[in-house]
């Protein structure tokens, strides 16, 4: 199953008080095979740039790899042209050279160990013309998921993203009949389990999405079961003042306008969304604030909300374009240093992907006193994420012009609250294990819910670790049931091989309280500080990032994606000239 190759979400906890999670994904558009690929679905095969020319310093996996190894993300998009694919043939079959091509970054995606997003980047359109409106047929559009599915099949951690930021749509009823038939195609084609992002009108904008009718038609797209496991609607934000993604200053979150409306639909439905783009300018003072602002909400809120890509790395030049998240690498070292965007918004602020149980030390862990703890048992490193630390790309090729969308969206006063921090270092970690009668979400899969309940409580491994100031569990429950983990959940941890008990001599037993909202993943890892903890109340921050491996979403919502204007939004899709 796919859910249960997912490490789940991290909720640091208090007694009696819940706090959030973190987002499960952070990473990095990797842009190149997009380039030359305009608004009304034209693209220029003469420009595609791919980022796959290590002397020009366009090493997208390279990018990749340093990302994941040394920044801790954990998902890279990589935009494409739908007629690079099929050279230019309407309804064709793979083009052999051109996949070749896309498929070696794919690949060099996969071996990270990364959630990797195939993105389409035609904006609903082939040479100007809608999908299922006056363009391509539906079967056309069929055609090309069936085989992109086919081929992926069997590589679990590859997404597929419909298409990139559809706008103008004149019946998004009859857009959402285009986006079933793609997805029945990719489950027809053997990607059964694979997640689907699901993109509404006005260029995908968090802030209309609900109120463009983008949400509610497409949350009638299902599986062949009928289930919506899986299905993750598609979202994206950019924060300069015409919200177009053209400029390096931002002028605020848009929490209140955009995240926290979409959140409450989110929840309401019981259904996730990805903000698969955001960005702004790479060393600007207010992108720095907005945006981390913005990453700041969704880890609170992760339970709608899946994590966050910022745009872009891969082919572009990471001084020349304007949102460039592509590293400097030193000519004589080969090391790459992040852009300051990068760092703080996306690598500081991730909490859910870095670590793979490589922090944690394997043997016998004990101690005694306040400051090291106590406990017995077998010490174990939770955590599945890509590797011992994962990252997204940054990268970005020079260019001199992009298109702009004027918007209709008004801005709002950006949102001040900021979540406090738990001091989670670890000393020492105890196994134990014990049993939950929630039934868990999919797995990334889940995002939408749906199904019977569990009628044999899942099997959890909880570890233990104290510090001076806290004790914690990181908790693990498996389980292959694609259901929503029922609202306010609460179990007990107990000693080492037992459900009651103390978890270790001078400290009381923890109780983990599952925070509101819907499970996103099959394998969840909650921190819960016991009543010695002093944590701050208004805490959204989790445990050491080294030991909490790749987190699924667990509480609150990433509420800021969604709201507000129509089309024109949040379009900043650089095209080379």
């Amino acid at each position: 199953m796919f859910s249960k190759l997912l490490a789940g979400s991290v909720a640091a906890l208090t007694v009696g008080q819940t706090y959030a999670a973190g987002y499960a994904w952070s990473g990095v558009n990797m842009g190149g095979f997009d380039f030359g690929c305009t608004t009304d679905g034209f693209c220029d095969l003469q420009k595609v740039d791919p980022p796959l020319n290590p002397t020009l310093g366009k090493d997208g996996p390279a990018q990749m790899k340093h990302f994941v190894q040394n920044d801790g993300l954990n998902a890279f998009r990589l935009p494409v042209g739908w007629q690079y694919l099929v050279n230019n043939k309407l309804g064709g079959t793979l083009d052999s050279t051109a996949m070749g091509k896309y498929d070696e970054l794919m690949q060099a995606c996969l071996d990270t160990g990364a959630y990797c997003i195939i993105d389409i980047h035609n904006y609903a359109r082939w040479d100007g013309e809608i999908i299922g409106q006056g363009g391509p047929k539906d079967s056309d559009f069929a055609s090309l998921w069936s085989q992109l599915g086919k081929q992926y099949a069997k590589q679990p951690k590859v997404v597929m993203g419909i298409v990139n930021e559809p706008h103008d749509i004149p019946d998004l009823a009859i857009w959402a009949k285009s986006v079933q038939a793609a997805v029945t195609a990719i489950r027809k084609a053997g990607a059964t389990e694979h997640t689907i992002l699901l993109p509404g009108t006005g260029y995908t904008s968090a802030e209309s999405f609900v109120s463009s009718k983008s949400g509610p038609e497409l949350a009638k797209v299902v599986n062949l079961d009928g289930s919506t496991d899986n299905l993750v609607f598609d979202v994206h934000k950019y924060l300069d003042f015409d919200n177009t993604g053209t400029h390096t200053s931002c002028d605020g979150s848009d929490i209140e306008v955009a995240f926290k409306p979409l959140a409450t639909w989110l929840r309401q439905e019981k259904r996730q969304a990805l903000l698969s783009e955001i960005g702004g300018g790479s060393q600007n003072p207010s992108c720095m604030t907005h945006v981390c602002e913005v990453a700041d909400y969704l880890n609170e809120n992760s339970d709608v909300y899946l994590g966050m890509l910022g745009w872009a790395a891969g082919s572009f030049d990471p001084d020349a374009y304007v949102l460039s998240l592509t590293p400097h690498v030193d000519e004589k070292t080969k090391q790459m240093t992040d852009q300051p965007l990068l760092t703080k918004c996306f690598v500081e602020k991730f909490k859910g992907g870095s670590g793979g149980g490589n922090s944690s030390g394997s043997g016998s862990a004990s101690g005694s006193g306040s400051g090291s703890g106590s406990g017995s048992g077998t010490a174990s490193g939770s955590g599945s994420g890509p590797g011992s630390e994962t990252t997204a790309p940054a990268t970005g090729p020079s260019s001199t012009s992009a298109e702009e969308h004027a918007s209709s969206q008004t801005q709002s006063p950006e949102d001040t609250t900021t979540a406090g921090s738990v001091a989670a270092t670890s000393t020492s970690t105890v196994a134990v294990t014990t049993t939950s009668s929630a039934a868990l979400g999919g797995g990334l899969d889940n995002l939408g819910g749906g199904g019977p309940a569990s009628t044999t409580p899942p099997t959890s491994t909880f570890s233990f670790s104290t510090t001076s100031s806290t004790t914690s569990a990181m908790v693990q429950m498996s389980t292959g049931v694609h259901m929503p983990v029922p609202v306010n959940t609460t179990s007990t941890a107990g000693g080492p091989t037992s459900t009651s008990g103390p978890v270790s001599t001078g400290s009381p037993a923890p109780t983990t309280t599952m925070p509101m909202g819907y499970q996103p993943t099959t394998l969840q890892t909650v921190v819960v500080s016991s009543s010695q903890a002093a944590v701050p109340g208004t805490t959204a921050s989790t445990g050491n990032p080294g030991e909490q491996g790749q987190q699924g979403g667990l509480s609150g919502g990433l509420d800021n994606l969604g709201a507000g204007g129509e089309e024109g939004e949040d379009e900043c899709d650089w095209v080379e000239e």
